[in-house]
């Protein structure tokens, strides 16, 4: 009698198991990160888990790599996926609705045009442009009137692209004409048609120059011949993940975020 009780209650607890351990696994959290127990799935830092896709210009795509795997990292249960592109790019996919939550770009003019998409902008950094050479720079480029020689193979960003305007920018404030060989879609473009001696020289940002340090070589613009990039960033109103967006914007403008972005040569807002 005693064994058969024993057995009795082993079959109950087996049982009682059995119901709890679907219960449990139903009370964690989706794939979304959101808890399905009623709970917010928030990070420590009070911003909400999420997927987030952002669009950023592509003179960002070596920073943000490391910001994004940064943000990832204290805010657990988010991610943070990135499209670079020429802003010009990444506004006409926002014109041709492509989902995405957040909007970064090289340029506040692009950034105002898109003011009927987005929230507010914040700029988050700025930028300086430099001449990129052959390693070596083989044929003693100097400023930008050596860039007028004819026997010479420049190559410019297209004039929609921010750091093709901002090129044309300081080549006409100094009277030089060049003439490029190409007009490229994106500032990564330029640099790397220096990179494969397909350019003698291009203009291109500092901090995009100073990702192939060791292949091309990089000759400074004076301040007063330079122009200054401003990195605006903004949520986008058709994102489903607003306040997702809205932290990680935020995010970009404060302490961990600066130092990445500064760290690799960007200047502070």
């Amino acid at each position: 009698m005693p064994h058969t009780l024993t057995r009795r209650r082993a079959a109950a607890v087996l049982t009682a198991a059995a119901l709890v351990l679907p219960l449990a696994a139903c009370g964690g959290q989706d794939d979304s990160g959101t808890d399905a127990g009623g709970g917010s799935g928030a990070a420590k830092s009070g911003a909400p888990a999420a997927k987030l896709t952002v669009l950023a210009a592509a003179s960002l795509t070596d920073v943000f790599k490391t910001a994004g795997a940064a943000y990832e990292k204290e805010h657990p249960g988010t991610k943070v996926t990135f499209s670079f592109a020429g802003s010009q790019e990444l506004a006409a996919q926002v014109g041709q609705g492509a989902p995405a939550d957040a909007i970064v770009t090289a340029d506040t003019r692009t950034m105002d045009g898109l003011r009927a998409d987005t929230g507010t902008p914040t700029v988050i950094a700025k930028n300086r442009l430099v001449i990129a050479t052959a390693k070596g720079n083989p044929d003693g480029v100097g400023s930008l009137k050596d860039l007028a020689d004819p026997g010479l193979k420049v190559v410019l960003a297209a004039p929609e692209v921010p750091v093709g305007r901002y090129s044309r920018q300081v080549l006409d404030a100094q009277k030089v004409t060049v003439r490029p060989v190409s007009e490229e879609p994106n500032v990564r473009a330029v640099l790397s048609k220096v990179e494969l001696g397909e350019a003698d020289a291009g203009i291109v940002y500092r901090t995009d120059a100073a990702t192939a340090t060791g292949k091309v070589d990089s000759v400074p613009i004076p301040d007063a011949q330079n122009a200054i990039a401003s990195y605006p960033a903004a949520t986008l109103k058709t994102s489903g993940n607003s306040d997702a967006a809205k932290a990680f914007v935020t995010w970009l403008s404060g302490p961990e975020a600066q130092t990445i972005l500064q760290g690799a040569g960007f200047q502070k807002p």
